[in-house]
């Protein structure tokens, strides 16, 4: 555990050896949901990896207000713990998580975010300020498995079937969807605040691998390629054969070549 400026206990993992290296998680996952655990396991041969569970999620503490500064200081409590600067890896909310961090100065060496969904306006079917509203009414109503319902099936897109079978077919992973509902107005909080993309991308200098996969849907492709071109040092890459629900073995190769070797890979071509 470590605590971070509020008081709030953070529960991490820390795996491998070799430059430290944080995976921020998105939506729904922790330590124990997501793709984490596998990512983190094929990473520790060439970094000490840290997985943790953002607040509000498996056993780091709930302290109100879960607010994008709050996220953010968690994130910079456990850059301290690894040695006062690390290479972020976020994976969709947690890659905007990521670059909140950067754009407050959390010290990182490199970023690499998997498909940030900072959608343009006309791909969302509503305002993040209703979807949120109708999020914070499902968890204050206690009804977490209307929230995560919602949420898979307004907000990420998934079809409505496949949301109405999830209880059934998958139900550990249901549960622990259903354990973190409170936490999903915060990433939707991130999302809205696209700042990072306009005012604040100057102070995201770092260079900065934003990856799609190559089968994601339009608008997840184009928000990558929004991303990659609004940062001053970003490139982008898409990955074969992979949807959001990447393979963490298609992911983990792309990340030791850009974190370790490939400085180029992170920056823009230069203009003649």
């Amino acid at each position: 555990m470590i605590t971070s400026q509020d008081g709030t206990k953070i529960a991490f993992t820390k795996q491998g050896s070799g430059p430290p290296l944080i995976v921020v998680d998105g939506a729904f996952c922790f330590r124990e949901n997501g793709p984490s655990p596998q990512l983190a396991a094929l990473l520790a041969p060439h970094f000490t990896v840290f997985t943790y569970d953002r607040r509000g999620r498996g056993e780091s503490g709930a302290t109100a207000p879960n607010a994008i500064a709050r996220e953010v200081e968690d994130l910079r409590a456990l850059v301290e713990e690894a040695g006062g600067s690390a290479h972020l890896v976020g994976i969709s909310s947690g890659a905007a998580l990521s670059l909140h961090a950067a754009a407050e100065g959390v010290p990182a060496k490199k970023l690499a975010l998997f498909e940030p969904p900072y959608l343009a306006a006309g791909a969302r079917p509503r305002s993040f300020s209703e979807m949120k509203a109708r999020l914070q009414e499902l968890v204050s109503a206690g009804d977490r498995a209307g929230a995560v319902r919602f949420f898979m099936a307004e907000v990420f897109g998934a079809p409505r079937f496949f949301v109405a079978l999830m209880p059934f077919l998958m139900r550990g992973a249901w549960r622990k969807n259903e354990s973190v509902a409170h936490t999903l107005p915060s990433d939707l909080a991130l999302l809205e605040d696209a700042s990072v993309l306009s005012t604040r991308s100057a102070a995201i200098a770092v260079p900065t691998l934003v990856i799609g996969g190559e089968k994601s849907p339009r608008d997840l492709r184009d928000a990558v390629s929004r991303v990659a071109g609004a940062l001053p040092n970003a490139r982008e890459l898409f990955l074969p054969g992979q949807t959001h629900n990447f393979a963490a073995a298609a992911l983990a190769p792309v990340l030791v070549e850009y974190l370790l070797r490939d400085a180029a890979l992170g920056q823009k071509p230069t203009k003649s």
